[in-house]
């Protein structure tokens, strides 16, 4: 009885320990990006504007894999919620303000260090939105630019102007109007589509497969000039569908009733 008793405890001390290691797991890949993003600070204090973009865009792929890691391994909680969103604050808010301060924004005085604030400041707040309307709001739309969708625009414009030899000093003016406008999308209330609805499992026709080797080989070619290009035309489609929308309401309204029409 008491060797069963034993055993059944060692079995349970056994499991415990393989559920805490899997929950380790996806806490592991949300400190790789923090370790991503704080990498791109120090490379961005030493001069080195190559490794420092690259950087925030490794902590991307270390955000997404977390996530996708915790779902698949059943580990989600509110712990892994609340370290990915102070990573994310860090990665995506003070890497990319202090790269861009770093590279451009230095010499503009209090001028330029208020922009990365700024930057960095509606960052967080537009986490904190996110984390607080996560309930309630449309899954298919982000309310608001994604602060890794920012973090990347502002990040490859650093990246393919360095790549090109552009001094950030002789563009700060330019570098500022990114950092701000990238810094007030995010806390807008334009809507971006999540892509969370697309069903990945459907049959989908043989030549959108072809698409994902396509994308990489672009990727591969010209990292900074194609991941700036996506991030980019993803930031501008918010305005352009609310501008969209705008213009298709006024000529609605100004088109005359169909009864008047026939008087």
């Amino acid at each position: 009885m008491k060797t069963r008793i034993a055993e059944r405890r060692a079995q349970k001390s056994a499991e415990g320990r393989v559920r805490r290691g899997v929950f380790i797991l996806p806490n592991l890949f949300t400190t790789a990006g923090l370790f991503a993003g704080f990498f791109a600070v120090v490379a961005a204090m030493n001069g080195n504007f190559d490794h420092a973009p690259l950087a925030v865009f490794i902590a991307m792929i270390m955000d997404t894999l977390d996530g996708r890691v915790a779902r698949w391994t059943h580990t989600e909680s509110d712990f892994g919620a609340e370290y990915d969103s102070l990573v994310d604050v860090v990665s995506f808010g003070l890497a990319p303000a202090l790269v861009m301060y770093e590279w451009a924004l230095s010499g503009m005085g209090k001028l330029g260090w208020l922009a990365a604030f700024i930057y960095a400041a509606c960052g967080a707040l537009r986490l904190a939105r996110f984390n607080t309307q996560l309930a309630s709001q449309d899954k298919r739309f982000f309310r608001g630019l994604p602060i890794p969708a920012a973090a990347a625009v502002v990040m490859g414009f650093v990246w393919v102007l360095h790549s090109y030899g552009v001094p950030g000093k002789e563009i700060s003016i330019l570098a500022l109007a990114i950092t701000v406008l990238a810094a007030g999308l995010m806390v807008s209330n334009i809507r971006y589509r999540s892509f969370k609805d697309l069903n990945v499992k459907e049959r989908v026709p043989f030549m959108a497969v072809l698409v994902v080797p396509l994308l990489f080989v672009l990727v591969f070619l010209d990292p900074p000039q194609v991941l700036f290009l996506f991030f980019l035309i993803y930031a501008a489609s918010g305005p352009a569908a609310a501008g969209w929308k705008l213009l298709r309401r006024g000529t609605q309204r100004a088109r005359p009733p169909e009864h008047s029409k026939r008087l």
